[in-house]
């Protein structure tokens, strides 16, 4: 029966980092609406900044990010000129006051760059924007990239939260997705981390890669276990061949099914929780103490696109190709190609090219489906205060769902429509059931578990 469950709710669906989500964006959107809407953010607006680096020395075969490989500089250099000139000229459009309370250096790999570059990135981004003394930085890292020399110039940025890509310390698994990473190396940059006052350090572990088994998956929590992290985030892999091509040097025979791919989430989250981890949504896990735990249990976890987060900005600016961010009236995406990046931003010193105008509607949906990723539910005396509108609709919606649900997902419970112990890890597919978009057919998106 649970096997026929999982097969059935299984089918692929949004990740909901942002709703409406990423295929639904559209080209009327341009830099004009984008800098308009950057010239409104000013003194009551928090804002949350994300840097995008495109580029590694090694391209992971399991990634579906927007990344290349290179193994010479200068195109990171060339890349690194034009993401100053963007910071800059986003800099400009917005009010000095308006204060910058978190910063995210993405890819790719950003410890990529060298030692050097790094500082002056974030003395650029310093110059444009106005950052709180207390605003957290995070990196996403790469072990293999790391020396003492970048070690000290992440501690000079300021870095207060490091992100590691495990993945899986499994030899054979790491040969198949091309991410030779030993424990050692990954243990080193932790304590180098440490060492340097970072008060945060997050590792990421995927189930579902190739040859992965039930005792290799678990070898690898316990390793990750016995780092300390404070955060873990246990992702399903996203086998997504149509939209990132080096997923074909996989071979999908190895990939396990997806009953399995339950098992192995079902069985590294136990784990997670009986080590003093807390879940929090429904792939990450903190200590007890950490903000994202903190966040969970309060009520203020939010979700954007990078993921589970605790950060309260109003808006999100996105920096570098590829990059999206929030701000109020919607979404909006750099160019992802980074020579017709390059050449708007010279151009036009912005490479907004598409994006979305949120309407009334989808602002109350966007609360719903966020409200059930992050507490697995939501009120409905909360969604008429917020959304006033819309709020009987989705009630209804809602309360039908419920009706109708034989898989004893989710109930009505009060005021509040709430999935079960049994409905939580189908929270995407739930989440689905409240997107006015989906039936119109556009992407593709990987599986639910």
């Amino acid at each position: 029966m649970q096997d026929a469950l999982v097969r059935r709710l299984s089918s692929p669906v949004p990740r909901y980092t942002s709703y409406p989500t990423a295929p639904h964006f559209n080209e009327g959107i341009g830099p004009q609406v984008y800098t308009k809407g950057l010239a409104r953010l000013g003194k009551a607006n928090r804002l949350s900044l994300y840097a995008h680096v495109p580029y590694c020395d090694r391209l992971c075969w399991f990634c579906a990010c927007h990344t290349k490989q290179t193994l010479r500089y200068e195109p990171v250099e060339a890349y690194l000129k034009g993401l100053h000139a963007e910071i800059a000229a986003v800099g400009r459009c917005v009010s000095p006051e308006a204060p910058v309370t978190a910063l995210h250096f993405g890819g790719g790999s950003p410890t990529l760059l060298r030692p050097d570059d790094m500082v002056a990135l974030k003395r650029c981004l310093e110059q444009g924007f106005a950052f709180s003394p207390e605003a957290e930085i995070s990196v996403e890292m790469d072990p293999n990239d790391l020396d003492e020399a970048r070690h000290d110039a992440l501690a000079e940025i300021g870095m207060t939260r490091a992100s590691l890509g495990i993945q899986d310390f499994d030899p054979k698994v790491q040969k198949a997705i091309n991410r030779i990473q030993t424990f050692e190396q990954t243990r080193g940059v932790v304590e180098a981390a440490r060492q340097r006052g970072v008060r945060s350090v997050n590792c990421d572990i995927l189930y579902g890669l190739p040859y992965q088994t039930m005792e290799t998956l678990a070898e690898t929590v316990r390793a990750v276990i016995s780092l300390s992290p404070d955060r873990i985030a246990l992702f399903g892999y996203a086998h997504v061949p149509w939209m990132k091509k080096h997923q074909t040097m996989i071979d999908e025979a190895a990939l396990p099914g997806v009953v399995a791919r339950f098992e192995q989430m079902t069985m590294a989250g136990e784990m997670l929780v009986t080590a003093g981890y807390e879940a929090v949504g429904i792939d990450h896990f903190a200590l007890p103490a950490d903000r994202l735990a903190v966040a969970a249990r309060n009520g203020t976890l939010r979700r954007n696109f990078q993921g589970y987060t605790d950060d309260q900005a109003d808006a999100l600016i996105g920096l570098g190709a590829s990059a999206i961010g929030q701000l109020p009236e919607g979404y909006f995406q750099n160019m992802p190609a980074t020579g017709e990046y390059l050449r708007r931003v010279e151009e036009g010193g912005v490479a907004v090219v598409r994006g979305y105008a949120l309407t009334d509607e989808d602002r109350a949906r966007a609360f719903v489906i966020e409200r059930v990723m992050c507490d697995f539910g939501f009120s409905f005396a909360d969604l008429a205060i917020r959304h006033p509108l819309f709020a009987a609709t989705i009630r209804a919606e809602a309360c039908g769902f419920a009706a109708s649900d034989r898989d004893g997902l989710c109930r009505i419970e009060g005021d509040r429509f709430m999935l079960t112990g049994a409905g939580k890890p189908f929270a995407r597919t739930v989440a689905a059931a409240f997107d006015a978009h989906l039936s119109s057919g556009r992407g593709r998106h990987s599986i639910a578990v």
